[in-house]
This record gives C-alpha cells, structure tokens and sequence, in this order.
C-alpha cells in the first residue's frame, strides 16, 4: 500500500513539474508572444515598471516569469522541478494513500 501510494505522488508531483508550472505561467498572462493585455501579468508588470521608473528590473518576477512564458522551461529546470516534486508527492502520496 505504500509503494502505490508513493508511486501516485509522485506522479502527481511529475506531472505538476512537466505541465502545471508552464500552465500557471500562462493562465497568469505570461505567453510566448509576450504579456497578454488585461491579464495579472499586465498588472504586474505596470506595477514593477511604476516602481522602477518606467522600466522593469532585470531579474525581477516579472522578468523571470516574461523569460518562462516567452521560452517556456529549460531542460535543466524540467530536471530539477521533476526530481524535487516527484520525491515531494512520493513523501506525500506515502503517508495520505
């Protein structure tokens, strides 16, 4: 029982990795033609660019999240989010199922 409860989470946490991180990027308004008008990003980034005179700072959320929206998200981030929320779900998917 705690090796199937292990597997389901940590194919959740897998599948959270792959397809739920880029997925909340864009619902949030960060897509790959650029910020989507009217969204939480438009708003985000008018507030980072009134607090910053006019520009968005380089290595700010806004930046960062612009960056995975426009080129969505590098192999070695795939690699580090798949390892750390599949163990995550696995600890998880162990002690609830």
């Amino acid at each position: 029982m705690v090796i199937t409860g292990m597997i389901v989470g940590a194919t959740i946490g897998v599948g959270l990795a792959l397809f739920g991180a880029p997925a909340v990027v864009s619902v949030l308004g960060f897509k790959a033609g650029g910020i989507a008008a009217g969204s939480a990003a438009a708003k985000m980034m008018s507030a980072a660019a009134i607090a910053n005179n006019g520009g968005v700072a380089a290595g700010s959320i806004v930046a960062v999240l612009q960056w995975l929206g426009a080129a969505g998200l590098p192999v070695g981030a795939k690699f580090w989010l798949t390892s750390a929320l599949g163990t995550l779900g696995g600890i998880v998917g162990a002690t609830w199922f």
